[in-house]
């Protein structure tokens, strides 16, 4: 690389300066009856799926093992890598795996869709062997996509050794990593389908037999809509759950959890009792302008921004504009950040984006004067 094109591009490096341009004053009541509850759970957490939000938590960042609620991630690996209709066909290793199966026979040829209801509905290790190797060839390979899908996801710290959970040293993961692997699936139609259904019939189905839905938290809470048990010895009794709270989808985890159904109903009350979605700003509303040299550069929203919102906290909100301003922006560019706090910690942030394009003959340097 020669000096100039070194020095140029140390030169355009966009260096960040924090502006609070508005606070929420929602301040905290302190006779409030609405106390965070007392899990028994080895790890929790209640996440907003869309912000990112976290609003409970429990040892939510401990690395421990997980068990079946591992069949999330081999389920949304084999929805993008695999052919839902390809028929594959069980293996020995598959018919011969230990722990919760769906009772599929050594040279049973089932589609690759109605695996995935094998797998979610009744936890089938002897599914999820089946998916590994029908999408990858073996389990082994099929278990490299879990890792490198979790890392490109922004999952940083779980690592797989298998496809169904059983327990592995290396296989470990995290109640939030959890959650945010859930957020992503449940971005799929057909994941959210399966996760939702309590009874799926054989007939109706083309599928080799029926699947009743071992996850009685879709009965003991109404606006649940998903997601996955689990239990091993080492991981304990877990659960993953979708809950639907004012049209708001949030996941709830517990890892290492006796009373799983008990305790995830207490977070969701809690969530449900303690916490407003509110929009805080609309798509493409103005954020600031940025004044320079008689030109006007506009930052937007880049969508609408709705967060979770307790009353017993003050929230603030900050724009991080660019310290120096390149000769062209075009519209529609990622330019600053907004940032939220609760509290005076930093609970979520998007980029902005211009609202137009912006030409300038060279490089500036902004200060509180531009503003």
């Amino acid at each position: 690389m020669n000096k100039k094109l070194k020095s140029f591009l140390v030169f355009i490096l966009i260096f960040s300066i924090v502006i609070n341009i508005n606070t929420n004053v929602v301040m905290a009541d302190k006779n409030s009856k609405n106390k965070s509850p007392n899990i028994q759970a080895g790890c929790a957490i209640a996440l907003d799926s869309k912000s990112k939000v976290v609003l409970y938590e429990k040892n939510a960042y401990q690395l421990v093992p997980m068990a079946s609620t591992t069949k999330i991630m081999t389920a949304l690996v084999a929805i993008k890598y695999g052919n839902l209709d390809r028929k594959i066909e069980i293996s020995k290793r598959s018919a011969g795996v230990r722990g919760s199966t769906v009772g599929y026979k050594k040279g049973e040829n089932i589609k690759l869709k109605e695996l995935l209801y094998g797998l979610m509905l009744r936890s089938g290790n002897d599914a999820a062997i089946a998916i590994a190797e029908g999408v990858s060839g073996n389990v082994e390979e099929f278990v490299k996509l879990m890792n490198e899908y979790a890392s490109e996801i922004g999952v940083l710290n779980t690592h797989f050794e298998t496809p169904h959970g059983l327990d592995k040293d290396e296989h470990y993961s995290t109640a939030y990593d959890l959650s945010v692997v859930t957020s992503k699936a449940r971005e799929n139609e057909l994941f959210t389908k399966i996760v939702n259904s309590k009874d799926v019939d054989g007939k109706e189905n083309d599928f080799t037999r029926s699947y009743h839905n071992i996850n009685k938290i879709l009965w003991e809470i109404p606006y649940a809509n998903g997601v996955k048990t689990g239990y091993t010895g080492k991981a304990g009794k877990c659960l993953v759950t979708s809950v639907n709270i004012n049209g708001n989808e949030v996941i709830i985890v517990v890892l290492n959890c006796p009373g799983r159904w008990k305790e995830t109903k207490k977070i969701s009350e809690y969530v449900n009792n303690n916490y407003e979605f509110k929009k805080m700003f609309s798509k493409d509303d103005n954020a600031v302008d940025i004044n320079l040299n008689k030109k006007k550069l506009r930052l937007k929203y880049g969508e609408d921004i709705i967060i979770p919102v307790n009353p017993e906290c003050k929230y603030t909100t900050k724009i991080i504009k660019p310290e120096k301003i390149g000769c062209t922006i075009k519209k529609g560019d990622k330019v600053g950040k907004l940032c939220i706090y609760k509290d005076g910690k930093k609970i979520y942030s998007t980029s902005l984006k211009a609202g137009n394009t912006f030409r300038i003959h060279r490089f500036h340097f902004l200060n509180k004067f531009n503003f």
